[in-house]
């Protein structure tokens, strides 16, 4: 068995690989041999982001979390305090475990708070129902229940009865006998979403798959708030760290769905790894990361699209 310092350090390099994989450009490395990263989060509006700089003791994660800094121009007081609270009560709470995405996750939620009070105060309060369905709508939540479809009927201006926006499928990448494969839609609305995973399952392949997992954003203009959620399928926290990445990129009216085949061999964070760039991969093949010119962020047309199938 590996000695403790041993093992936190494989830990360790799993972890800043996993990371380092989602959040790549606002991912910095300040001192590799002292262990010191940096990860930029950053919401919807650059105004409000925060610097979080951690330091990964010898210890960490067995006996000892990382040292961290939160740096903002605008963070101090109660709100400084608030958030630190809240990232040490991860901790406490995920003793032993790698904390560093768990935190980031936070900071996002704190800072999507921050922008929508902000907005609340400079356009006037919302009713207190509105705003709790909002959030409950833009938050991101990461579980796992039963692949069957079961999607919030919070929703944009409607666009019922629309014809089914066509699905293109990436190209199959394979490492030690698992295999992934990322299919991509446009969609508005969440009865596009639940529409498209129901045609997704249609193929046995697909649905056969070990995991399917999902994340989609949709931006509603009438209410200039995203709704958006995920789903890991059994691939803990897989699902969360995909949002990320379309957050990341600053997506919206897209939802990506990548099919793992698990071929036996255990991947450990090159997994996450795989998922995030075939998503990213098709997402950029598709012209979703081109700047947002207009309010949807819509496919790029060429002259040969490509639409594989899932095999």
């Amino acid at each position: 068995m590996a000695e403790p310092d041993e093992e936190n350090i494989q830990k360790q390099i799993d972890e800043i690989e996993a990371v380092s994989s989602i959040y790549e450009e606002n991912w910095t490395v300040v001192d590799e041999a002292a262990r010191i990263f940096c990860i930029g989060i950053v919401d919807q509006e650059p105004k409000w982001t925060i610097s979080l700089q951690v330091t990964l003791p010898p210890e960490y994660p067995t006996a000892a979390p990382p040292v961290y800094q939160l740096n903002a121009p605008w963070l101090r007081g109660h709100e400084r305090a608030a958030l630190s609270n809240d990232l040490e009560e991860i901790y406490l709470h995920n003793s032993g475990e790698c904390l560093l995405f768990l935190w980031v996750q936070k900071i996002q939620e704190f800072l999507q708070l921050k922008a929508r009070s902000n907005g609340a105060a400079q356009h006037g309060d919302k009713g207190t129902d509105e705003a709790k369905a909002e959030h409950r709508a833009s938050s991101i939540s990461i579980h796992s229940p039963s692949r069957h479809v079961s999607l919030s009927e919070a929703h944009c201006q409607s666009t019922d009865d629309e014809d089914l926006p066509t699905m293109v499928h990436g190209d199959p990448l394979t490492d030690r006998r698992s295999t992934f494969q990322a299919h991509l839609a446009p969609v508005v609305t969440l009865k596009q979403v639940k529409m498209h995973l129901q045609k997704l399952y249609q193929n046995k392949k697909i649905a056969g798959a070990t995991h399917n997992i999902y994340a989609y954003r949709i931006y509603c203009e009438d209410k200039r708030t995203f709704i958006q959620d995920c789903e890991d399928d059994g691939e803990t926290a897989a699902g969360g760290r995909m949002l990320h990445l379309m957050q990341i990129l600053d997506v919206r009216n897209v939802m990506v769905v990548v099919s793992r085949w698990y071929g036996g061999i255990q991947l450990g964070p090159d997994r996450f790894k795989h998922i995030n760039n075939c998503a990213r991969n098709l997402l950029i093949e598709e012209g979703y990361n081109e700047p947002a010119g207009e309010v949807s962020k819509m496919p790029v047309k060429r002259k040969n699209p490509k639409n594989k199938k899932g095999k």
